[in-house]
């Protein structure tokens, strides 16, 4: 039976990847960040973890505990990430720092420490859950496109360090999909944006409009469309290295390639 740590399983894709591996045969330890909900992950039946992906301590135990319950991790899934909404001008330095840790230095941290077993048996699977906005922006969402990018670039590169191994690394671009990242979205907003003198009062009010309403934009796809991508990117023989999910995703990524970039901002300014 082979073993999958995924991170971020609470709600919408994590937990979804979580149910469908585990029915697919998987070992699955899947992690949370919360005690109440490492306990509904284990009323399901699982060896779930806890991890906060902006500590290096919580992130060291998660390892430590994990490789207590086995010796052959085959798959890390990279997942668990939230996004920061606001316009740059009002992002500090703290908030955007804050963005990075959870979203980039963790994975980063977290994948640098599996990786050593995955060497000694040259075998395994790491796979990152990255987004449309990791290869196009969209205003007043820069700290998470930013977070996203410096992930494409950090799995590009280490693809290429790896390229001796048996190792296989893949990103999953999702465009939009039913999860809770809009309400988690509007709350980092409403925690870390101070609004009263941004220029950007009347843009502000549209977005949280659209923060708020918990509806799903069009093209929107269940988290059930990652599972399957991700079940290709473990057992295929040659896994490939970017999956496009949805509509938009596709759409954006044919657009970039064909249009000039001036085209492209007026387009992605309508987001």
């Amino acid at each position: 039976m082979k073993s999958v740590l995924i991170t971020g399983c609470s709600t919408g894709i994590g937990l979804c990847l979580a149910l469908g591996l585990q029915k697919k045969g998987y070992r699955v330890f899947p992690t949370a960040r919360t005690y109440e909900d490492l306990i509904m992950l284990q009323d399901l039946g699982f060896e779930a973890l806890l991890l906060d992906l902006s500590s290096s301590d919580s992130i060291k135990a998660l390892v430590f505990k994990l490789y207590e319950k086995t010796n052959n991790l085959y798959a890390l899934i990279n997942n668990g990430a939230y996004g920061q909404a606001g316009a740059l001008e009002d992002i500090s330095r703290e908030v955007l720092d804050k963005q990075f840790q959870s979203n980039v230095f963790g994975w980063h941290e977290l994948t640098n420490l599996v990786l050593p077993k995955m060497r000694d048996l040259n075998l395994g699977r790491v796979l990152y859950i990255s987004s449309v906005l990791g290869f196009v922006a969209m205003p007043f969402r820069g700290p998470y496109v930013a977070s996203k990018f410096a992930i494409e670039g950090l799995v590009s590169t280490l693809r290429l360090e790896l390229k001796n191994t048996n190792i296989k690394l893949s990103v999953i671009q999702p465009g939009p999909i039913e999860s809770k990242f809009r309400q988690n979205a509007y709350k980092a907003f409403k925690e870390n944006v101070e609004t009263s003198n941004s220029n950007f009062l009347n843009q502000y009010q549209s977005m949280i409009k659209r923060l708020k309403s918990g509806k799903n934009v069009k093209f929107t796809l269940p988290p059930e469309a990652i599972l399957k991508c991700t079940i290709h990117a473990l057992e295929s023989n040659s896994p490939k290295n970017y999956y496009r999910v949805t509509v938009p995703t596709k759409l954006f990524a044919f657009l970039g390639n064909i249009l000039p970039s001036k085209l492209m901002d007026n387009i992605l300014n309508k987001y």
